[in-house]
Formats: C-alpha cells, structure tokens, sequence
C-alpha cells in the first residue's frame, strides 16, 4: 500500500481526480490522507466531501479551518459568507451523514515517522503534547458538548498557551494552533492577522522557524499557508498547500519517497 497525502482541495474535485489518475491512484491498494480543507472556496465541494467519505478505509484526513467553519454552519453558529461555497453540501439529501462523518474525522495524524496537520505545531510543545491537545478537541468534537464546541470555537483570543486554561478558550487556542497557525513567537503567542504576506510583525516568525522548536527532528507534513506556495521549508517539513483554489496547482506526497507530484489546470 501506498499512502499519498494531498494538499488543501478546497472543493476542487476536478484538479483531485485529475491529479489522482496523474498517479495512478487505486484505492483498492493506496491511501489518500487529506492535510485538512477539503472543502469550501472551490466549485465542487459536495462531490469532494462525498468521493472522500466513499473511499472509506483507502482515505484518512485531519480538520482544516474550512472544515471546521462548514461544521459551525451546520451546527447553526454562523452564516456562510459570499465566498462560501458549501450551500450545496447543506442541502444535499445525505447531508447529516456527511456531516457526520467530518465531525468525525481527528485534528493531527501520525503515519509512520510523519505528523500530518493542517496549520502547524506551536514551538513549545513536543509531539506527546500536541497529540494529546489534539485529542481533546477531538473528543469534543465526538460527543455531546460538540454544539457548545463550535459557538465558542471562534475567535483569536487567548493568543497564547497555558497549562491554566480550561473550557472554550483550551479549546479555542489549541484548535487555533493546529488550524489557523502562520506566525507566532518563540513561546507559541499567534498573529493570526497576517494571511497573505510572508513578513511577520516584529518578534513574530513562521511557526516552524523557531531555533527552539521542539518537533525540529520530527517529519511535519502540513497545508493551510497558500502563500508559502510549497516552497522549501527545512529540513523536515513537507508543505502541501500550494494554492490550487487560487489558480495553483495541487499537491500530492508519497509518503514511501517523499515524492510531490502536482497537478496544474
């Protein structure tokens, strides 16, 4: 078996199943894993979400920001924006098994020697505590605090980590740091306002820059930061958003050589 993991799709189910016969892609011997966004911003974000439920035990994924803002919306916490494109996922008639399936799905993976999220790892914790914070929001995600969950999930405040927060802002911070992340500082407080530059605030760096990283020596697969476009980031760092919904091209990665292969339009 064969493990690839694919960047943001964002809805672009064309440019997967494109870039998917570009590698031969047979799930009935390979696996797709997701680095979070499956959906919203692009054209076809109901037949992403489905094509991935369907392939079943040949699919894996970690939740994105758009994923997470799609469940909001189904859990009646906000309305789609103009630029959400996720109406049609809504009012499909198997919505509620699509949703729940998402809801489902967990906030960081470990695949061999990989850790798989979607914005990053904060540079003060180890890979013990990020796998046991993501493991929280995941378990308030599968239980019946999960409505709860998603009317305080928004928001940029607490900006920083501490051992003493409890309830929503635990919660909010942490899925913050695996979801929304770009810059922060050397002890993990978030600038969660600068998107579209690569030029932090003063005192602020891309999260994986920090000299005291603590994940330095583990293998972090990641997505979410468009802007990087895939460019090389160090040593042990494998980013795959490189913009697809923007005009990009998609990104994929063998896990068994390290291999990108993408996919432009």
């Amino acid at each position: 078996m064969t493990d690839y993991v694919v960047g943001d799709i964002q809805g672009c189910f064309e440019d997967l199943i494109s870039l998917l016969d570009k590698i031969d892609f047979d799930p009935s011997k390979d696996r797709l894993i997701a680095a979070g966004d499956i959906v919203n911003r692009g054209p076809k974000s109901l037949e992403t979400l489905r094509y991935c439920m369907a392939l079943g035990d040949a699919f894996a994924m970690v939740l994105g920001n758009h994923d997470l803002h799609l469940l909001a919306i189904a859990h009646g916490v906000r309305d789609p924006t103009p630029k959400d494109t996720i109406s049609e996922i809504l009012e499909a008639p198997e919505a509620e098994e699509l949703l729940d399936w998402l809801q489902r799905q967990p906030l960081l993976l470990n695949i061999n020697e990989y850790t798989i999220v979607h914005a990053g790892i904060p540079p003060q914790w180890n890979l013990m505590k990020v796998q046991s914070l993501a493991e929280e929001v995941h378990q308030a995600l599968i239980s019946n605090r999960a409505g709860d969950y998603f009317h305080q999930m928004y928001g940029d405040y607490p900006d920083k980590w501490s051992e003493d927060l409890e309830g929503s802002s635990r919660l909010r911070v942490i899925t913050n740091y695996l979801t929304r992340m770009r810059f922060c500082t050397s002890d993990g407080i978030l600038d969660l306002q600068t998107k579209d530059s690569l030029s932090p605030p003063t005192s602020y760096r891309p999260w994986y820059d920090h000299p005291l990283r603590k994940t330095a020596s583990q293998k972090i697969i990641f997505g979410h930061w468009a802007a990087l476009k895939g460019r090389y980031c160090g040593p042990n760092l494998f980013p795959l958003d490189t913009g697809c919904v923007w005009g990009g091209p998609l990104r994929v990665m063998n896990l068994t050589n390290q291999v990108y292969t993408e996919y432009s339009k």
